[in-house]
């Protein structure tokens, strides 16, 4: 049985977070709090030895990776870990988000949390099975980081905590049965 680490980061702040707009498929730029909360990660990240790097596509999660790691690292840009789209939705005001979000978007062009939940675990596990990769780091989004850690359990402990910009979740990978298991959380700032 092989054991390897992944890591999954949240993006830092943009101005989509403070300005309270659904930001999902599309984007938003870091604001200079989200820089800030970039470079904070990094230097917790800059002690552990990461064979590869990977980003949603998104460039709110590239910038943010950049920032964090070195802008000079090779790394993988992926929709597999771009956050779930809310699809006509996107943009507007969060206070439009229902109570039950679960498949409600489907009807707008978006996504359900099932279709972004198995997106996401196809994704990690397709990096994960590759023979060298043993610690990665992979820079999401808050809803598909806790869509992904709903599939190995109950995402309730974490989300209580707040899921601040740049959070980040270790996971052991065991490669007999691609599963992955959550080590523990690290919010290297608040908000």
């Amino acid at each position: 049985m092989l054991k390897k680490t992944f890591y999954m980061m949240r993006h830092g702040q943009t101005l989509f977070n403070i300005r309270r707009k659904i930001q999902g498929a599309c984007d938003s730029p870091l604001t200079a709090v989200g820089i800030q909360q970039a470079e904070i990660a990094g230097a917790f990240l800059k002690d552990i030895t990461f064979d590869h790097f990977y980003s949603s596509s998104a460039e709110r999660a590239c910038d943010t990776l950049e920032i964090a790691v070195g802008s000079d690292i090779a790394y993988t840009r992926l929709k597999g870990l771009k956050e779930m789209s809310f699809g006509t939705f996107e943009g507007e005001s969060e206070d439009l988000n229902p109570e039950d979000k679960s498949s409600f978007f489907v009807e707008y062009g978006g996504e359900s949390d099932e279709q972004a939940r198995a997106r996401l675990v196809d994704t990690c596990r397709k990096i994960m099975k590759q023979e060298d990769h043993h610690t990665v780091l992979a820079v999401s989004h808050a809803g598909a980081s806790m869509l992904f850690l709903s599939h190995w359990q109950d995402p309730a402990p974490e989300v209580e905590k707040g899921i601040p910009n740049c959070l980040i979740l270790k996971y052991e990978y065991d490669s007999d049965d691609e599963s992955f298991c959550l080590l523990e959380s690290y919010r290297p700032v608040k908000g």
